[in-house]
């Protein structure tokens, strides 16, 4: 219900809404992709800190967004369902968990291996035509089995 008040702009509601959650102690599930290499299974979340290649990856990110960006890519922002500035937003977009199991699948496996990542929720539009454009730009075939 949050994110129907929000994608609708209707930031008083789903406010209202996590508050309810907090107070009643419900949690949304957390985006997790989950990416095997070399028979250990990789696990990421929004933004996370956690790996141990965590500078690599963020770097390949990094490398990824400025290939994109000079193909034309733009963020699909509306999909960040946060009252945050347009930049924000943008930084969001670009640390999801997907995005982060697909950088760590590049600088991990020699090129040309196709990359399998799984989710456990929906992938947004977002990441749906990133993916799209990074496959294309690596010469990859990666494929993302959401929920």
């Amino acid at each position: 219900l949050s994110n129907i008040y929000a994608a609708a702009g209707r930031w008083d509601g789903a406010q209202k809404v996590r508050k309810i959650m907090k107070d009643r102690d419900v949690q949304k599930r957390p985006g997790r992709s989950c990416i095997e290499v070399k028979k250990r299974v990789h696990e990421f979340v929004l933004g996370d800190l956690s790996h141990p290649q965590k500078e690599e990856i963020y770097a390949e990110l990094e490398r990824l967004s400025r290939q994109m960006m000079e193909a034309g890519y733009m963020s699909d922002t509306k999909v960040v369902l946060h009252d945050a500035e347009e930049v924000n937003k943008e930084h969001l977009l670009c640390n999801h968990s997907e995005k982060l199991a697909i950088a760590f699948g590049l600088i991990s496996t020699p090129p040309g291996t196709p990359l399998f990542i799984t989710k456990n929720l929906r992938v947004c539009s977002d990441c749906h035509a990133a993916t799209k454009l990074i496959s294309k730009i690596a010469r990859r075939k990666i494929t993302v089995r959401d929920a």
